[in-house]
């Protein structure tokens, strides 16, 4: 006896996780070929010697990044109005920015490997920091746009929206007609906050 509708299908797997964990292998599998290649070449202790150099200076730029991001913390959060001793909100220190790229940095450095010590050289160079965060930021923008309202994104979108000068304002809607809202808020549809 058939009702007429479809089977239920079994939910498609994103590509993400069809080719996360293929990239991982194929990279895994490369890097170990890579050591093995410059073992052969200059030889097993100047390997050692390499991978020793990557983990002492990848922990020392996570260790450093992570104390600038600790310090932008606490300066932020004594420039907050209310606090004892704030001050006039200043731009953000030019250092602030890249902190999580520093990081990873740090973590490529960190990673055993040829690749991923490259990666994280590379993510040490100033102008390739700044240019991925533009990169990142851009994208990030224009996903955020492509988003539907009632989506994650929407959320984040009314969350930040704020007066020009960064302070929250807070404070509830009058209507001008005179009319009272309704008691129940699932009465109607409401708009979304975002412009």
């Amino acid at each position: 006896m058939t009702t007429g509708t479809p089977p239920p299908t079994a939910p498609r797997r994103s590509r993400a996780r069809t080719f996360v964990p293929l990239a991982v292998a194929a990279w895994a599998v490369l890097e170990i070929w890579l050591l093995t290649v410059v073992a052969d070449t200059a030889g097993g202790f100047t390997v050692l010697l390499l991978l020793g150099a990557g983990i002492v200076l990848g922990a020392a730029v996570m260790k450093r990044a992570g104390r600038r991001a600790f310090r932008n913390l606490t300066e932020t959060l004594q420039q907050m109005p209310g606090q004892p001793g704030a001050a006039a909100p200043q731009a953000a220190p030019s250092d602030s920015k890249g902190n999580g790229f520093l990081m990873l940095a740090g973590l490529l450095l960190m990673i055993p490997g040829v690749i991923s010590d490259v990666a994280g050289l590379l993510l040490l160079v100033p102008p390739v920091r700044s240019m991925l965060g533009r990169y990142a930021e851009r994208s990030l923008e224009r996903r955020m746009r492509a988003a539907g309202p009632g989506s994650f994104s929407d959320a984040f979108q009314q969350a930040r929206m704020h007066r020009p000068d960064g302070k929250i304002v807070q404070g509830e809607v009058i209507r001008q007609d005179g009319t009272q809202p309704s008691s129940r808020p699932d009465e109607s549809p409401r708009p979304p906050l975002a412009p």
